[in-house]
């Protein structure tokens, strides 16, 4: 094989799109990369086809938004070109910046070996500054004051801008912080001392650096690096981006930048990416020659008219239009719940029904939510049927921190001699007692073979060791009190609240504080749920309620040993750990007004079309077998909330939707339009009964009679055969042919006489 085909062989496999996005290498290039249409191929083989026609590897800049992103592209690289690869700056921006910095910091007055905080790290500086300017961390909360920071920082707004700037002054005024620009002001100084930077730093820094530097250290490194890529350029920030246009923008510079990306695939505003950095860039360099990859070579025709169709209804974007030669047979299945709880249940049985009929493995299987906290009833019927799967990225529900500290509450309080609850709880939230304290205790209560909350009366202890168990003892016998007279909810609530649990997630106000808080909501829930579950279990003569009957019911579905080597698992995630991954069948749940679309972006054009645009990214990831969920009803903060089907549904084309489902056309211009038949999707094994879920108004039990018509919201209309001594009715429910007679308890019975 000689030398011109070793070098250019790898063109081969490109169609004539990438093939030309690869071969243009000078000037400014926007490549526009639809889903599944090969942009990691193009932007890899564009830097070895650089190298091959003589550009050195230390000349091309590559930069990526995840280390994993970077080591993929330098293998595929090497594949091509060899070990030179490997001398490609390819990496992602903090790293890259950061290796540049190492050589550069001085001129900026911090030192070359400067120490890079994490973001403990930062939240501890943080709270020494609020401690010297004696301030409440329950009003300036480090974790909100952090996020504060760190936009200031995405933004170029230095503490001195910051506090001349009315609208973050009028900002922080109204969320009672109106001190953020002295306790900014204050970390940037005890970082600079200290001769720390932390991750926002090494963006910030850079660009001071090549700003500040423009004939000695900006020309530098514009000389040496003659190409510039940018992978994913749709989830830049402003800062990001005022930093690649130092290296390319300059007098007779041949501005050799390509960025690859796609502003449909934009989803990343909360972290600070801005879509108008993609929208505006042929703005900026009028010259740009753009590429649009708008072959997909993942999905289907029905999943690819899906997204097309979907995104159209965005007014802000590159227009472009996505096509597949994959045909396929399977349209798109819409499965309608009453419940989120039946919900789960649908998409457990739909997933078994693939497996089986289509032989699909479990792992070319992904739910998808928009909310972290909306896997839990997905976990629970999962485990029920027996379906191994595991949470991408994070942790199982009953697994998460947050989750497992109030839950340890809860068992401490049904079984004071839990010792684990204890160790977990004693401290949390922090009260002062230490961990030699907690020694002692542990201690004495094994050597006398009690429990830890045993040994407390009898081990002496001083200070404030002392007053805290004394006080932690009265709450835990407070929580006993409440549990012997409450249901499991109002217990749970009563529990969250005077433990401190809530009050301390509410004060942090970052993502992560928010996201916790939800799943705390998202158990309480399902508690709530538990409780007001009017069906008996087979063989049950009495419903229990009890906050001990609930830990027990959690404690069989958790019980599930997890086979860490089992790589055959369903994977649940979020939308926004999905970007990016590919999957033979997806189910994507939780769809409803509210919920996706957030109801936080309901009232703002460009959050919704954010929203849009991450279904658009959802729908995006299924290969062949997509399939759409909603409930029209959902417990949110203890109450039963309804909510109309996503909008993002009836945007779908119908000719590509295989269910029955309320269509619109664009024209109609909002609401639901009249029901249309669409092909024959398999019913459900319960028909879903006719009621209006809005309109349904229960009947105090009390006035429930023998012989009477009633409706159940889950079951439909029925006729009440009997009701014995225990208040139990026996109804038969014409709409369940399975089981049609149904034991409830009247206690917790939400049903509506109707005759």
């Amino acid at each position: 094989m000689n030398g011109a085909e070793v070098t250019f062989s790898y063109l081969e496999e490109l169609n004539e799109i990438q093939r030309a996005a690869v071969e243009t290498t000078e000037g400014p290039v926007m490549v526009i990369a639809g889903p599944g249409s090969g942009k990691t191929r193009v932007l890899t083989y564009r830097i070895a086809h650089l190298i091959n026609i003589g550009a050195a590897p230390w000349q091309i800049l590559a930069l990526t938004f995840t280390n994993k992103a970077a080591r993929e592209m330098k293998e595929r690289i090497e594949k091509v070109v060899g070990p030179k690869a490997q001398k490609v700056w390819a990496g992602t921006f903090h790293s890259l910046f950061a290796r540049i910095l190492r050589v550069e910091a001085h001129h900026l007055g911090y030192p070359n070996d400067f120490t890079i905080y994490d973001t403990d790290d930062t939240k501890s500086v943080i709270k020494e500054v609020l401690k010297q300017m004696k301030l409440d961390t329950k009003v300036y909360s480090p974790g909100a004051v952090r996020s504060r920071i760190s936009s200031a920082k995405s933004n170029l707004i230095t503490p001195k801008a910051y506090a001349v700037n009315e609208e973050l002054m009028t900002y922080d005024r109204m969320n009672r912080m109106p001190l953020m620009h002295m306790i900014y002001d204050k970390y940037v100084k005890k970082c600079l001392r200290a001769g720390a930077m932390d991750f926002d730093d090494l963006l910030l820094q850079m660009f001071r650096l090549l700003y500040q530097n423009p004939n000695n250290v900006k020309a530098k490194y514009q000389a040496q690096f003659r190409y510039l890529l940018v992978d994913e350029f749709q989830d830049t920030n402003f800062l990001q981006y005022e930093i690649m246009r130092q290296f390319v923008n300059y007098e007779d510079s041949p501005r050799n930048i390509c960025i690859v990306g796609d502003d449909a695939q934009s989803i990343y505003s909360f972290r600070g990416a801005t879509i108008e950095n993609i929208l505006q860039f042929e703005t900026d360099f009028p010259d740009v020659q753009t590429f649009k990859l708008e072959r997909n070579y993942r999905s289907t025709q029905h999943i690819v008219d899906a997204a097309n169709g979907v995104i159209s209804y965005n007014q802000r974007q590159i227009k472009k239009k996505i096509w597949t030669d994959r045909m396929g047979q399977n349209k798109i299945k819409v499965i309608k719940t009453l419940t989120d709880t039946e919900e789960g249940k649908r998409v457990a049985d739909m997933i078994i029904e693939q497996k089986n009929r289509h032989s699909i493995e479990n792992t070319e299987i992904a739910i998808l939510y928009r909310t972290n906290a909306q896997s839990r009833v997905f976990e629970e019927y999962l485990r029920r049927f027996n379906i191994p799967y595991r949470i991408y990225g994070g942790l199982s529900f009953y697994q998460r921190k947050e989750i497992k500290d109030l839950m340890a509450y809860m068992r401490l309080t049904v079984n004071p001699k839990d010792d684990e609850a204890f160790k977990r709880v004693i401290n949390y939230p922090k009260r002062g007692f230490g961990a030699k304290s907690l020694e002692t205790l542990v201690t004495f209560a094994e050597d006398n073979d009690i429990s830890i909350f045993e040994s407390i009366p009898h081990v002496e202890m001083r200070g404030k060791a002392k007053t805290v168990l004394v006080d932690f003892m009265r709450l835990i016998a407070n929580f006993r009190t409440k549990a012997e007279k409450a249901n499991a909810y109002e217990t749970a609530m009563y529990i969250s609240k005077k433990s401190g649990i809530t009050e301390l997630l509410k004060g942090d106000g970052s993502m992560e504080g928010m996201s916790r808080l939800e799943n705390i909501n998202a158990l309480l829930d399902g508690m709530q749920e538990f409780v007001e579950d009017d069906e008996l279990e087979p063989g049950e003569e009495i419903a229990d309620k009890s906050l001990a009957k609930y830990l027990q019911n959690i404690a069989l579905i958790t019980d599930m040993d997890e086979d860490k080597d089992n790589t055959d698992v369903v994977t649940l995630m979020s939308v926004h750990a999905a970007k990016g991954l590919e999957f033979k069948s997806v189910f994507v749940v939780g769809l409803e007004e509210n919920l996706f679309p957030s109801y936080m972006s309901l009232s703002d054009p460009n959050q919704l079309d954010e929203e849009r645009r991450l279904f658009y990214v959802a729908i995006t990831r299924a290969a062949e077998y997509l399939t759409l969920s909603y409930a029209n009803s959902r417990y949110q903060y203890g109450q039963m909330r309804f909510n109309d089907p996503s909008r993002f549904i009836e945007e779908i084309p119908p000719e590509n939707v295989d269910s029955m489902i309320p269509i619109k056309s664009k024209s109609e211009g909002g609401g639901l339009g009249t029901p249309k038949v669409l092909g024959s999707f398999k019913p459900l094994k319960q028909p879903m009964p006719k009621i209006n879920a809005k309109d349904f108004v229960a009947n105090d039990p009390s006035e429930i009679k023998e012989g009477m018509k009633v409706m159940h919201m889950k079951f439909g209309e029925g006729e009440v055969l009997s009701i014995d001594e225990r208040q139990v009715a026996t109804i038969h429910f014409d709409q369940v042919p399975e089981s049609p007679q149904k034991r409830i308890m009247l206690q917790y019975a939400k049903l509506q006489i109707l005759k």
